[in-house]
């Protein structure tokens, strides 16, 4: 079973996923952080994919591709750099990136290398849904590499059932149609949105992302939702922290406490 499926047939709410970019905020820094968000009890990660046309990135994260990328960060090295990761991190794994640095390696070659290097599913959001339906999906089933689909408060409930009905893994939940980026709570709208999902009753869980930064939006993403995932607070912290997982997630774990 993809570790994917596994992880959200085993724990059914509270899970938390972390995004960071790789090669930032060094180029050889990959590794540890997977291994220190693993042993601080991390459920899943994304691994970011930098590329220098973020448009769905905010500041914080658009900031770190470009330094990942002047750092000498490639798609091709970071699969080098993940080739022998599997003996020592068994949580799921999923790369988020964009989809020219992904087509320039070749989809096939790229769904191939990730079933070799262990990685579990893909994030791509820039993916048009009816090119996946048609032309990516059958290559990524064909590796077990799960495409994950983003929804946000604008997709229509038929394109929602739709996404529902194709992809298998998760769901993820877009906060807003806003970049991403830290925010202090979710507003009443946003909440709305989010009860309104749940109650479509899916068959693929949900997490929630964009703007997860304390306990008040954890707490309101947990609530509707299978989980969280944070991206640009904890990659500002690793930076703030000059590569330091250990120090950064830390930091995130105590301001997610607090009230």
């Amino acid at each position: 079973m993809n570790r994917i499926n596994q992880l959200f047939s085993q724990k059914k709410e509270n899970i938390l996923s972390i995004y960071f970019c790789a090669g930032h905020p060094t180029l050889e820094g990959t590794v540890s952080t997977i291994q220190v968000l693993e042993n601080k009890g991390i459920d899943l990660i994304e691994i970011g994919i930098p590329f220098s046309d973020p448009m769905a990135d905010g500041p914080v994260i658009q900031q770190a591709a470009t330094q990942a990328l002047r750092n000498g960060m490639t798609l091709r090295k970071l699969f080098q750099q993940l080739k022998d990761i599997r003996p020592q991190v068994h949580i799921p794994l999923i790369l988020m990136g964009y989809l020219n640095p992904i087509m320039q390696f070749g989809f096939e070659a790229f769904c191939r290398q990730c079933r070799e290097t262990g990685i579990d599913g893909v994030i791509i959001p820039d993916l048009p849904f009816k090119d996946y339906l048609e032309e990516y999906k059958p290559i990524a089933d064909r590796y077990d590499i799960k495409v994950i689909m983003l929804i946000t408060p604008e997709t229509s409930e038929v394109r929602i059932r739709e996404i529902d009905a194709h992809t298998d893994g998760f769901i993820y939940m877009v906060s807003s149609a806003a970049i991403t980026g830290a925010q202090k709570d979710f507003n009443e709208q946003k909440q709305t949105y989010f009860r309104r999902i749940a109650a479509m009753n899916l068959k693929n869980p949900r997490m929630i992302g964009f703007g997860i930064s304390n306990k008040q939006t954890l707490e309101a993403a947990t609530a509707h939702a299978a989980g969280a995932i944070i991206g640009s607070k904890f990659v500002s912290l690793l930076e703030e922290a000059q590569g330091n997982a250990s120090v950064a997630i830390d930091r995130l774990l105590k301001a997610l406490q607090k009230d």
